[in-house]
């Protein structure tokens, strides 16, 4: 299967060379078993190469299960991946299976892989290296042949440093890395996904599609895009049902567009050992208010000393003595 066929059986919307690129990489990966962390931004579409991945490997025909740990409470996170004994916590009723065992021989997905409680990291740093794992409440080790293949929008090596992120796991899980560029570095992709998704939401609520001038267009493809292909789907949905004409003009796509002309300048990179913004706001306002109590104690205290002295100095000596 080539880029193109991928493209066409998994819907994928695009010509940029960078999103190319990642296909290319999980078709190059797929026969084999190594690891493979998707890394980009939220909205960028993370999930579908995991499943071009799984649907070229030799365990297609075996089980796929997508996992989203952010979802999951993290009480009960182990129980979900690994299975537990009946009676090994308060509610467990009977013995229950994993996704770890219950994908055996196929691949498990795990979304958002950075919000795993580190006790979870261990467990699963153990699955990788050795395929083996205990339910909760079990002393006895199980084996399972599952292809790991997960994905983040968060720094990891950035929550490495904070201490939120095993590193050993980190490595483990990264033995091919595929990066999903976000939508502001795929403007020729834009107006594409646009069109796509105006056709399907005038099928969904049998309407017209809506089209866009050329100006709008202009705007449509400078827009940073903060929340990626999701943000462009929903806007583009609410646009279908909200506006009555169907072709939009620069000035009506405004008005769906947040913080058009926000500058879009780079953003700078904050090192390991800074302190983020809101904590850099908050302490300068304690600041301020800690010099201007200090300013009101020194001018009481001046009144104070004035009353008590009054009677032995005079004004002008006060005043020298007072400063």
């Amino acid at each position: 299967m080539d880029i193109q066929q991928v493209k066409q059986r998994f819907g994928i919307i695009g010509n940029s060379h960078k999103l190319d690129r990642a296909i290319e990489i999980a078709l190059q990966v797929a026969p084999t078993d190594l690891s493979v962390l998707v890394t980009g931004e939220s909205g960028t579409g993370k999930e579908i190469i995991p499943k071009v991945i799984h649907h070229n490997s030799a365990r297609k025909h075996n089980p796929y299960i997508a996992v989203n740990c952010g979802a999951i409470p993290e009480g009960t996170i182990d129980s979900e991946l690994f299975g537990h004994e009946k009676g090994a916590f308060t509610g467990a009723y009977e013995k229950r299976k994993g996704y770890f065992e219950v994908a055996d021989k196929g691949t498990i997905f795990l979304d958002e892989v950075a919000e795993l409680p580190l006790e979870t990291q261990v467990r699963l740093l153990r699955v990788l290296e050795t395929g083996e794992f205990m339910k909760v409440g079990s002393s006895k080790v199980q084996k399972t042949d599952v292809r790991v293949i997960a994905a983040t929008n968060v720094d990891l090596e950035e929550a490495i440093a904070k201490g939120q992120f095993r590193e050993d796991l980190y490595y483990r899980l990264n033995t091919v890395p595929i990066i999903l560029p976000p939508l502001r570095e795929r403007k020729e992709d834009i107006y594409l996904l646009f069109t796509k998704f105006a056709i399907d939401f005038a099928e969904k609520y049998s309407m017209p599609p809506i089209d866009l001038t050329e100006e709008a267009k202009i705007v449509l493809e400078s827009y940073h895009w903060p929340g990626n292909i999701r943000q462009l789907k929903n806007i583009t949905e609410q646009i279908s049902i909200i506006e009555k004409k169907r072709t939009i003009d620069k000035n009506t796509l405004l008005k769906y567009l947040p913080d058009y002309n926000k500058p879009k300048l780079p953003m700078l990179y904050k090192s390991k050992n800074s302190l983020d913004e809101k904590t850099f706001l908050n302490e300068r306002e304690i600041l301020y208010k800690l010099l201007f109590d200090m300013k009101r104690d020194i001018d009481e205290l001046k009144k104070v000393i004035y009353t008590i002295k009054n009677d032995s100095y005079t004004h002008e000596e006060m005043e020298k003595i007072l400063g």
